[in-house]
């Protein structure tokens, strides 16, 4: 099988520079509260092919607004959708349902326009996050999905209702857990259709294939709800006394993580080093004299 390799952190700072930050690579964590992890999500986001998506979802993540969020659809070799609510305990053994006191809605920046034709075009090819919207062009805000195989049918913009669906990054770790929303939830029977246990009302209607930790069709309780925290991987170098660099980040785990640096971005990277990731932050110093000045980027092997 081929090797890809793509860049998923740059950072360009010169040796003087005391710190900097790269955030182009979210991890997602999923979980039930109380049953099972299911494991983490690596999201490479294509900050500068979708400048206004990523940005806009950048500054929902860092502003807590996904915090206790869990995933309201899933259509099995369709998408995995979330950011839409949320709730206010995670831990809570109240039914999912009427008077929905325990359920909230996502708060958000208002709407953003699609970039489906700005930059280079990116499919909803299967694993991929891309932006969910209200049925309009130009309607997306904080609700996204994971693209569960290829759906081409999504990237229409001929269409009146939607106008195409927004790609604004790529999984790079973690497409063994979409498999399992593929695979799992399916066998067994993990989906709930809430119009089937309280009628066709608001909010019911929007929970028509709600993923849950329990088997059967009957409303599960908050805690067995599929829940996600996201959160930005970032990088960073600082300026030691001696005048070595400390290069920071979180590595992706399993995969080479190669540390590079150039003296000029028109030039070829050398590797500093390059360890095997294991998920959890780390740091490498690099202990070069040179002062005519060194650029950084962390490029993982995949």
């Amino acid at each position: 099988m081929k090797s890809y390799r793509r860049y998923l952190l740059v950072l360009l700072c010169v040796w003087f520079t005391k710190s900097c930050f790269a955030g182009t690579l979210v991890q997602f964590q999923i979980y039930d509260s109380v049953n099972f992890y299911l494991g983490e999500v690596d999201v490479a986001l294509y900050d500068q092919d979708k400048p206004i998506t990523v940005s806009n979802f950048l500054r929902l993540i860092e502003s807590g607004a996904y915090d206790n969020c869990f995933f309201h659809r899933l259509v099995p070799d369709f998408v995995l959708q979330g950011g839409g609510f949320f709730t206010y305990n995670v831990d809570s053994t109240n039914i999912f349902g009427p008077p929905y006191s325990n359920l909230g809605a996502v708060p958000n920046f208002g709407n953003i326009p699609d970039e489906i034709e700005v930059g280079p075009f990116h499919s909803n090819a299967y694993g991929t996050i891309a932006m969910a919207k209200a049925g309009a062009p130009g309607t997306a805000n904080s609700q996204f999905y994971f693209n569960l195989v290829n759906n081409p049918s999504l990237d229409s913009t001929n269409s009146a209702n939607s106008g195409g669906y927004t790609v604004f990054g790529q999984v790079v770790r973690g497409t063994n857990i979409l498999n399992e929303f593929n695979q799992y939830f399916a066998l067994n029977n993990g989906i709930v259709d809430l119009v089937n246990n309280y009628g066709s009302t608001y909010p019911a209607t929007v929970f028509t294939s709600l993923p849950n930790y329990l088997i059967g069709t009957n409303a599960p309780p908050y805690y067995d709800l599929i829940y996600f925290t996201v959160g930005v991987l970032k990088a960073q170098i600082q300026l030691q006394t001696n005048g070595a660099r400390q290069i920071s980040w979180n590595t992706v785990n399993a995969v080479t993580n190669n540390v590079e640096y150039t003296t000029n971005l028109s030039t070829s990277w050398q590797v500093l080093t390059n360890p095997v990731g294991t998920g959890f932050a780390t740091n490498v110093l690099d202990t070069s004299t040179n002062k005519t000045g060194r650029f950084y980027r962390i490029h993982v092997l995949f």
